[in-house]
């Protein structure tokens, strides 16, 4: 007897069973939620089994038959992904989906240049872009929901990184802050200053272990996920911050000017690279946009940065 199911309507299972809710799966797919429901129902008929428990303004959970078919339908669209990839490789061809995962904090520096770049040169390549936080990259890498990443680097046995550029952490004041013409700075010459935090999972971490080595007490008066939001409160005034990442205007989006002051203290700098998962190959499309990374990123030249 013929199935009578298509990659689609498994591709809607896999993202309804990864998110557990028809309303995260419909943002991550782009697709409506009654089309959605509409491909679990029918899944569910042509396979004569439960997948989900609807549990009402909880979301969705796996039956055991549904984890199942999960780990199966997996395989069977990576499987599906490697035939089109046989095909573009037998036909010479860059083309075809790129997932490209990028930190938050770098992604509109680096990606918008880099990317319209790279589809200049490859129009028939269909690209799609994630930002998110270091851990959650990770998170979709492992789940083969994207094939690669720009981040700083991580250290995992399942995560391969490749270095590609440095980046030192800086001093960003107000404009007008006393100490904004200074040549470089230290932390114990800002010590007792307000200090605004980059808090993310693991920027988090690392700016609080600078302050540790250091020996000087941070004192935070403020924090935020959004690094715009955070030079926006430096420009207004608010207190000092570090970050690594460059913007090339030093202007806020509030309008309020900053300065951007090198750190005299002896800190390793930040690796921005390129993360993979070790166990997923490589498409032939995946492969070509890291070797144009390699060309374009590098520490004589950044997208979309400033020099310190």
């Amino acid at each position: 007897m013929a199935t009578r199911f298509t990659l689609r309507q498994l591709a809607y299972f896999v993202a309804a069973g990864e998110a557990g809710s028809i309303t995260l799966a419909s943002e991550r797919v782009h697709i409506s939620q009654p089309s959605i429901s509409a491909a679990i129902t029918q899944l569910e008929h042509e396979f004569g089994v439960q997948l989900f428990i609807r549990h009402h303004a909880q979301g969705l959970s796996l039956t055991p038959a549904g984890e199942r078919l999960l780990i199966a339908a997996r395989d069977l669209l990576r499987a599906a992904d490697d035939l089109g990839d046989l095909a573009r490789d037998m036909a010479g061809n860059v083309a075809g989906p790129l997932r490209v995962g990028a930190f938050r904090t770098l992604s509109p520096l680096i990606l918008p240049e880099l990317l319209a770049d790279f589809v200049a040169l490859h129009p028939r390549v269909e690209l799609s872009m994630i930002e998110d936080d270091e851990a959650e990259l990770v998170t979709r890498l492992r789940r083969a929901e994207i094939d690669l990443a720009l981040s700083y680097e991580q250290k995992a046995d399942d995560i391969a990184f490749e270095p590609l550029a440095q980046l030192p952490t800086y001093i960003v004041l107000p404009a007008e802050h006393g100490l904004a013409r200074s040549g470089r700075l230290s932390l114990s010459d800002l010590a007792g200053q307000p200090f605004i935090l980059l808090d993310l999972p693991v920027s988090r971490d690392y700016f609080l272990s600078l302050f540790k080595r250091a020996g000087v007490p941070m004192n935070i008066v403020a924090r935020s996920e959004q690094s715009e939001t955070i030079r926006s409160m430096v420009g207004s005034g608010l207190g000092y911050t570090l970050l690594t990442a460059r913007p090339a205007s030093r202007v806020a989006v509030n309008g309020r000017p900053l300065a951007y002051v090198p750190l005299s203290d002896p800190f390793p700098p930040m690796q921005l690279g390129l993360l993979t998962a070790r166990n997923l190959r490589q498409t032939r499309t995946a492969d070509a946009f890291a070797t144009f990374c390699r060309e374009r990123i590098t520490n004589h030249h950044l997208p979309g940065m400033a020099d310190l």
